[in-house]
């Protein structure tokens, strides 16, 4: 019956794969994503911290080679041997195989600051500093970089103005190589000395000076690693920017100015590296900008830098995550797809054998003969999961019928136990009986003289050691049950043990007038055993044949015999085995025995009762009106006690009125002798040892 709250295999299947895959999905493509993303913007980081060294390098290059074509130029013969009236085709011829960086070429006469030839127009691109140069320069001195007179030249306000103007309309991308651009950046100014000789001296007449802009990138386009170009002085000013309204500020008047700051520090101690911008464009875009220093091209002081940076918009840098976030949404929903069928058809096969199983679990408590268990199913456990089902079905039934059983034998132990506790109160009570009978007759003065109150105490006595014998049998059988019975195994001769034992039944074999058949005079054979427990145990073997034989004989014999380890206690050994003489037993492949056999003419024993004798509390007349007394412990006592002693106890009768024979066994020829407390304790030489 379906409870309320309760759900179908198949649902919950279905919903707890799709709980966990799906999530698990999820989770894939954002780590996925997250690590794309982080790889593209390492390599964006890495990228532009290049492009800003290969940009700082083009720079200090560029304005290394300005120097020395100036520094040839002002040097070249045919500037000092052309005549005044041809410098202007000169400069002219000159503009054109100087490097196409170059925008201005002009020819200034030093003393009258007047432009005499120019590429550019006649507007001086550069105030001349006076006394910069020497007046006579020496014939053996040639010109080098200390030479050449640098100075910056900032964009013209008419320049700034139409820059504004392009960037307020939007066009951001600021077309690159274009003069308009190369107006609106920071221009580079060099001037060196031309030297004419007059006479035999070479006086300062002109002044050569060239200008060029910054070499600079000022457009990254959407998918370039390479970002355009933003240099900056140390001193915090701007020195070329895509936007020309940037170009002469100071990064203190940024927003970014804490970041630029730090970029500033961290190039000029020599650092190579990138760092991100939020607010270095006027909307805010994030930024990642990669940088560099060179040498300031601009002063000759030491320590003097340029800081190069190479921009680029985040978003551009990571343009290409856009793809790979497309194809991660249609593999996540192909792969959600997939797994919602795959789900589908995994619930059906998984649910489909199991509620086979499921109908035939419901059919076996029925009282109808359950159907054949499903089988051969496509999935091994399910068939491995048919199997131990059929397999506990018949285990259980096979259980019942052992159940069963052993509700029979519950009720016959139970019959037992009352009949055990009936005979053992009579038991008890006979002794006792008599114990109080003639100790009543000796204290009241009923005895007519010394002699018969001394007849009256020894049988007072004997039944008080009768009472005695009673209770330590149940006592040794209670410590047998619970695992403290102990021996002293000690070096006994078994002949002697026997003839001790025969010497206390003698008595009652001669007032039954029953014949004891000796057996002949034999050498000491010895034994390790506990001589009171093996005493006990002859007694307990002879007092039974006494017992239930009326009239004939008792026969005892003593031999010796070769047996093999698998002919050894029929063929196991006691689990409370001692340990030193089960392992030699075990090492040895044959082994000497001496078997005491105890043979009587009695009423014997049914064949099927006998092995019931070694139980406790079993008899073969268990009534209270039995013809024999007895309390049914002293042959289960035995057997433990024999097995105690790696020994063994058999009993045969060939049936009722045909005698019985008691075999007792044991090995001879042991070495050591020790302490046994059964099942766990040994005690060798004072010492306890553990024993498996």
């Amino acid at each position: 019956m379906v409870k309320l709250g309760q759900s179908s295999f198949r649902r919950i299947l279905l919903s707890r794969i799709l709980l966990l895959s799906v999530p698990v999905l999820l989770v894939g493509e954002y780590v996925t994503y997250r690590k794309a993303r982080s790889t593209l913007l390492e390599t964006a980081r890495l990228n532009l911290t290049e492009s800003a060294v290969r940009k700082a390098e083009t720079i200090e290059q560029w304005s290394k080679s300005l120097k020395s074509n100036l520094i040839g130029a002002s040097e070249n013969s045919m500037l000092q041997s052309v005549e005044p009236k041809d410098y202007q085709k000169f400069i002219a011829q000159l503009g054109q195989r100087l490097p196409a960086q170059v925008d201005c070429l002009q020819l200034t006469n030093v003393q009258t600051n007047q432009v005499i030839a120019s590429t550019c127009g006649q507007q001086p691109i550069q105030s001349l500093p006076a006394k910069f140069w020497p007046p006579v320069q020496q014939q053996q001195t040639l010109l080098d970089d200390k030479s050449v007179y640098i100075s910056l030249s900032w964009p013209l306000q008419r320049q700034g103005k139409a820059s504004s103007k392009k960037v307020a309309s939007g066009a951001e991308d600021f077309p690159d190589a274009s003069k308009e651009a190369r107006d609106s950046q920071v221009s580079l100014v060099l001037s060196a000395p031309v030297y004419t000789r007059r006479g035999n001296t070479r006086q300062l007449s002109y002044a050569l000076s060239l200008q060029s802009a910054l070499p600079v990138q000022t457009s990254a386009p959407k998918g370039s690693l390479a970002g355009y170009t933003v240099a900056i002085d140390q001193d915090g000013t701007i020195l070329a920017h895509p936007n020309i309204n940037r170009v002469g500020r100071n990064i203190d008047a940024e927003a970014d100015a804490d970041r630029l700051k730090s970029i500033l520090r961290r190039a000029m101690a020599g650092g190579q590296a990138f760092l991100h911008l939020f607010s270095f464009e006027r909307n805010g875009v994030e930024l990642l900008a990669g940088y560099a220093a060179i040498p300031s091209p601009s002063t000759r002081k030491e320590n003097s830098k340029w800081i190069i940076l190479a921009v680029s918009r985040l978003d551009y840098a990571l343009s290409g995550l856009e793809e790979i976030q497309q194809v991660l949404f249609n593999l996540i929903v192909g792969l959600v797809a997939a797994s919602i069928i795959a789900t589908l058809y995994l619930s059906r096969d998984l649910a489909r054998p199991l509620e086979k199983l499921r109908d035939y679990a419901q059919t076996v408590d029925t009282a109808e003969a359950p159907l054949a268990v499903p089988e051969n199913f496509q999935i091994r456990e399910f068939n491995q999961l048919s199997e131990a089902l059929n397999s506990m079905v018949q285990r259980l039934r096979t259980w019942a019928g052992e159940l069963e059983i052993a509700t029979k034998e519950a009720q016959v132990a139970n019959q037992l136990k009352n009949e055990f506790l009936g005979n053992i109160s009579h038991e008890l009570r006979t002794p006792l009986n008599g114990i109080i009978g003639f100790i009543q007759i000796v204290r009241d003065g009923y005895c007519d003289d010394r002699d018969e109150e001394m007849e009256f105490l020894q049988r007072a006595h004997d039944s008080s050691m009768q009472l005695l014998n009673i209770i330590n049998d149940i006592l040794d059988i209670a410590k047998i049950e619970s695992g403290t019975f102990s021996l002293m195994l000690e070096v006994v001769d078994i002949t002697q043990v026997l003839e001790d034992a025969i010497d206390l039944q003698a008595a009652q074999i001669e007032e039954k007038g029953l014949k004891l058949n000796l057996p002949p005079p034999h050498d000491p054979i010895i034994v390790h055993a506990d001589p009171e427990k093996l005493k006990q145990v002859f007694l307990n073997v002879l007092s039974n044949a006494v017992k239930f034989t009326e009239s004939g004989s008792i026969s005892i014999s003593v031999r010796l015999e070769a047996r093999t380890n698998s002919g050894s206690f029929n063929g196991s050994v006691p689990e409370n085995a001692l340990a030193q003489p089960s392992e030699r037993i075990a090492n040895n492949t044959q082994s000497d025995w001496v078997v005491v056999t105890i043979k009587d003419t009695g009423v014997g024993i049914d064949p099927e009762q006998q092995q019931k004798l070694f139980q406790p509390f079993v008899m073969a007349d268990g009534s209270t009106t039995r013809k024999f007394g007895g309390n049914g412990l002293g042959l289960a006592i035995s057997r433990r006690i024999m097995e105690s002693m790696i020994g063994s106890i058999t009993l045969h009768s060939a049936g009722v009125d045909q005698g019985t024979a008691v075999m007792i066994s044991l090995p001879v020829n042991q070495q050591s002798s020790f302490y046994f407390h059964s099942p766990d304790l040994v005690k060798e030489k004072g010492n306890f040892k553990s024993y498996d």
